[in-house]
C-alpha cells in the first residue's frame, strides 16, 4: 500500500517562502507521476502543480507560475513544492497525490490513485 506524507506547512507572512515535502513509501516512486493540490476553506480542491514520473515535464496552474516549483528526488522517494512570494490567497491545505498508471491528464484529481493527508499553509498579511 502506497502512503504519502506531507510536511513543511506552517504560518508565514506574505512574500515569504515555504518548501513542502511529500514522502512516499510502499511503492516504486520512480514510476509515479506526482501532483500537488490545495483546498482553501469553503472552496473546492484545486490543482497546483504536477511532475511526470520521468521528472522532465512539469505543469502549473496559472496563479502559481513563476512563484512555485515542483521537483522530485527519486533517491529519497520525495516530491517537493517550493513556494516563493507567497500571497494570502495561497493559504490552504496542500495535498500531494500519486498516479501509478501513467495517466495523461495530471491536472485532474481523478488521475491520482493515492493521496496524502495534507499540510496546512497559512499566509498572513
Amino acid at each position: 500500500q502506497v502512503q504519502l506524507v506531507e510536511s513543511g506547512g506552517g504560518l508565514v507572512q506574505a512574500g515569504d517562502s515555504l518548501r513542502l515535502s511529500c514522502a512516499a513509501s510502499g511503492g516504486t516512486f520512480s514510476r509515479f507521476s506526482m501532483g500537488w493540490f490545495r483546498q482553501a476553506p469553503g472552496k473546492e480542491r484545486e490543482f497546483v502543480a504536477a511532475i511526470r514520473f520521468t521528472g522532465s515535464w512539469t505543469v502549473y496552474t496559472d496563479s502559481v507560475k513563476g512563484r512555485f516549483t515542483i521537483s522530485r528526488d527519486n533517491a529519497k522517494n520525495t516530491v517537493y513544492l517550493q513556494m516563493n512570494s507567497l500571497k494570502p490567497e495561497d493559504a490552504a491545505v496542500y495535498y500531494c497525490a500519486a498516479d501509478s498508471r501513467y495517466r495523461a491528464n495530471l491536472r485532474e484529481e481523478s488521475t491520482y490513485d493515492y493521496w496524502g493527508q495534507g499540510t496546512q499553509v497559512t499566509v498572513s498579511t
